[in-house]
């Protein structure tokens, strides 16, 4: 595995630095609007931004690349990153903050398509799903390790803002000094919903309201916390306990959907995520609230993974990387609308309304699925997909699945000839 993992450490050293700097800024940023007295619809506004960001990056990172190659796309995104991050402690106005969002998350899905694309260049076709089980552990990994930095000064304070900033900062040295080749740049791919809503609707509807799900928790469950009597410590408790059970209960639930019909599997995953959310919904801070949202991490995170799994099931190997950017696209579309919608009604309800809204919200795909259980019969290809435990970033991570079509040329290893990368298909 080390033979495996010690040519690309770079790459992962600087994607986890990243990501210790973006996951205690999100939290961060959420705990400073509290404090400073801005309503729960305001910051479900101001968190939106980041996913506008993230969306709009999506088309723009590819042209900037292409125009100063991947060091300095990487170096200028993570320039602007960081100095989004100082602007927050040094200019407290909401409206101020929700451009800076934007602009933010503009910036992070540029560094993360640098990384990503650069991962593809490098990891030879065959250890792919290797490469992609690690990448991920380490994105789940850092974002929860990040809500224990919390612990070290008060949001009230400069500090924290200053120690995200920097962390960002950091990740540009073991970028900067990598030796490996720069590759070439990807093609956008060219995606259909309407025919990806005709072959798998199922994956789609799962896509986009696990998007308005997780968008919300990302966004307001620290306002959530907060509200609901934790301090700074705990509410990092409870931001770590939900990426955790994230991250460990995914594994079995794959291994289960990979033997079963994947859309029972979704159904009992989504169902469960409703009970455990409307008991979420009764109790007061504590133990028991950590171990529940524990739980309903590990059933939300696995909802996104098993909808491009389930995709994966009805396409042809040449349309898998088309047709899971169009997931990408319509779960990062729900995660614009999830904190916004969560924060209005937290604003004329109060915290208990935000499980109360993952409950509704899931609730409809748990009905979805069910009908589709009892009325439709969906074609599955072979070989079916494999599910891998992933979270959203760019769409160029795709490329590492392991049912992703494989690349023709081998990783670069010493030629200093761009690889070229393999044109993207449109489902048909």
């Amino acid at each position: 595995m080390w033979s495996l993992i010690a040519p690309i450490s770079s790459l992962l050293g600087g994607v986890a630095l990243l990501l210790l700097g973006n996951g205690l800024l999100n939290t961060l940023l959420t705990l400073r609007g509290v404090a400073e007295g801005y309503s729960t619809s305001m910051l479900g506004l101001i968190m939106s931004g980041y996913f506008v960001g993230f969306l709009l990056g999506t088309w723009l990172a590819i042209p900037l690349v292409r125009r100063v190659g991947h060091i300095r796309a990487f170096a200028f995104c993570a320039a602007l990153a960081a100095i989004t991050a100082l602007l927050h402690v040094l200019i407290v106005d909401p409206w101020v903050w929700l451009g800076l969002r934007v602009l933010y998350g503009l910036a992070l899905v540029s560094l993360y398509m640098v990384i990503e694309s650069w991962l593809n260049a490098q990891v030879p076709n065959d250890k792919r799903g290797q490469v992609f089980a690690v990448y991920m552990a380490v994105n789940l990994g850092a974002l929860a390790a990040a809500q224990q930095l919390l612990n070290l000064a008060s949001p009230s304070d400069f500090v924290l803002f200053v120690l995200a900033a920097m962390l960002i900062s950091a990740a540009l040295m073991p970028i900067t000094l990598t030796r490996q080749i720069q590759p070439s740049v990807p093609d956008t791919l060219h995606t259909n919903l309407r025919q990806i809503a005709g072959i798998a609707p199922l994956a789609l509807a799962a896509a986009g309201l696990s998007g308005l799900a997780l968008g919300a928790f990302w966004g307001m469950a620290p306002v959530y916390a907060s509200l609901n009597g934790f301090d700074a410590t705990g509410v990092g408790l409870l931001m770590s306990s939900t990426i955790l059970g994230g991250a460990l209960l995914q594994w079995p639930i794959g291994i289960y959907s990979d033997k079963h019909d994947r859309r029972l599997v979704l159904f009992w995953v989504v169902a469960l995520a409703v009970v455990v959310a409307m008991l979420m919904s009764l109790l007061p801070a504590g133990r028991l609230l950590l171990g529940l949202i524990f739980i309903w991490g590990g059933l939300a995170f696995a909802i996104y993974p098993i909808a491009v799994a389930q995709l994966i099931d009805q396409l042809h190997s040449d349309e898998i990387l088309a047709g899971s950017s169009s997931l990408l696209m319509v779960n990062g579309i729900g995660s614009v609308c999830g904190p916004l919608l969560a924060g209005l009604l937290m604003q004329h309800l109060g915290a208990q309304a935000l499980p109360l809204y993952f409950a509704a919200t899931l609730g409809l795909l748990a009905a979805y699925t069910l009908y589709r259980l009892r009325h439709v019969s969906d074609l599955v290809s072979e070989p079916a997909g494999h599910f891998m435990p992933m979270l959203r970033t760019s769409h160029t991570v795709l490329e590492l699945m392991p049912d992703a079509p494989p690349t023709d040329d081998p990783a670069p290893t010493d030629s200093h000839e761009d690889p070229p990368n393999p044109a993207p298909q449109t489902p048909g």
